[in-house]
């Protein structure tokens, strides 16, 4: 199994917690205005999805090699 030895700072760590969450929020409201608007729909949950895999990355980094409070 491959071992990385990668630490993220507690500030980091914080950081990319909140930006998960505000990704997060982000995609919440893409979504909510593409399932009204038949035209934005594509492009609206595109961006969503795109947002919603960013903010899981984010989490599983600030989880798993953050430095926990």
């Amino acid at each position: 199994m491959l071992t990385l030895a990668l630490s993220v700072g507690h500030q980091t760590t914080l950081r990319l917690m909140e930006v998960a969450g505000a990704a997060t929020a982000v995609a919440g409201a893409f979504l909510f205005v593409s399932s009204g608007t038949p035209v934005g729909r594509r492009g609206g949950q595109g961006i969503a999805g795109l947002l919603l895999a960013a903010a899981g990355v984010c989490w599983v980094v600030a989880i798993r090699w953050g430095t926990g409070g």
